[in-house]
């Protein structure tokens, strides 16, 4: 019996302590991880949201790249952390949906190993063509991909990349197999698609759009639910006749399970108060990213997200065979 209730103060200690430090917190700078490479798009948004951040939380939000298979390296860097608070991640679909079946042996299991704090941003992903592709729309692509799928070549920016799993969605979806040709990089599968060497790419709106607005390539529709502010004369896919092709990169913040409920809250409140900030939404709109609504910043929205996208994902990544070790 002393045994027990010995055991029950040191919980209530515990309990007192951790809501304590809860109260208290930040009192050091935060640090948060971008498991990208800096100067990227998530690495960009994650700089932006960070100096924002940093006035509510009271405290500096210092950002630490660190890169590797795909965005996992870093977010396994979180997950190992302690559950303080101090340590924050900029996940992305990449490294929470999509890697969990793209990998043969994730780092992580993205649905329980992390606390989900809240969702940031949208950016759409597009259908872009070389400009001499003989289709006008996406419905006439989709007519010529099945009839021409023997000889056309579709690129990426490298093989588990986000332009490199739209299409394979898309490709999965409209039902055709074409081959995939890997670049190292965005800029130059773009090239190589205003050059006529590749019949077309799904790309992020933020790099498309001065190619589409150039003329040296052609935008054919909208992988999302709505048409994109930063292009909005070309249509969503939904409206040419294909309501299920959606695809889109999106950004939030995660931090190790387990953290205190009070942190993650506190987290999540200066997180939206950023998202309000007109200079957020000047930058990031700049980026062609999308700030969602408050009614989709909540922890539980985006542990939703999560398991919503990873078994959507999963589908046409089996189908196609794609993986890495």
């Amino acid at each position: 019996m002393a045994l027990k209730l010995m055991g029950l103060a040191v919980a209530g200690l515990v309990a007192l302590t951790g809501s304590a430090s809860a109260q208290n917190y930040p009192t050091r700078p935060v640090t948060m991880v971008i498991p990208f490479a800096a100067g990227g798009p998530t690495d960009v948004l994650g700089r932006v949201m960070a100096a924002k951040m940093s006035d509510p939380l009271g405290q500096q939000v210092v950002v630490e790249n660190v890169t590797g298979a795909g965005g996992q390296t870093g977010s396994k860097r979180v997950t190992d952390a302690q559950p303080d608070g101090y340590n924050i991640l900029i996940g992305t679909v990449g490294t929470h949906a999509q890697s969990q079946t793209l990998y043969k042996k994730p780092l992580y299991n993205a649905s329980t190993d992390f606390a989900p704090v809240g969702l940031i941003a949208q950016v759409p992903i597009m259908l872009v063509a070389r400009k001499d592709l003989p289709v006008k729309d996406f419905k006439e692509f989709v007519a010529y991909a099945k009839a021409n799928q023997s000889k056309m070549q579709f690129g990426s920016a490298g093989a588990g990349s986000a332009t490199h799993l739209g299409c394979v969605l898309l490709n999965y979806i409209i039902g055709v197999d074409i081959t995939h040709v890997p670049y190292r990089g965005t800029g130059p599968a773009l090239q190589d698609l205003a050059g006529g060497r590749i019949d077309y790419v799904c790309e992020i709106v933020t790099t498309a759009k001065p190619q589409v607005d150039g003329g040296t390539i052609k935008g054919l529709a909208m992988l999302d639910t709505k048409r994109s502010k930063a292009l909005p004369d070309i249509p969503t896919a939904a409206e040419q006749g294909t309501k299920d092709l959606v695809a889109y990169t999106w950004n939030a913040i995660f931090m190790p399970k387990n953290t205190p409920d009070a942190i993650v809250k506190k987290v999540n409140s200066a997180m939206v108060e950023a998202m309000h900030s007109e200079v957020v939404k000047d930058k990031l709109g700049a980026l062609g990213a999308e700030i969602v609504p408050d009614n989709q910043t909540s922890p539980e929205y985006l542990a939703k997200l999560v398991k919503d996208e990873t078994e959507k994902w999963a589908k046409p990544i089996k189908a196609s065979g794609v993986s890495v070790d």
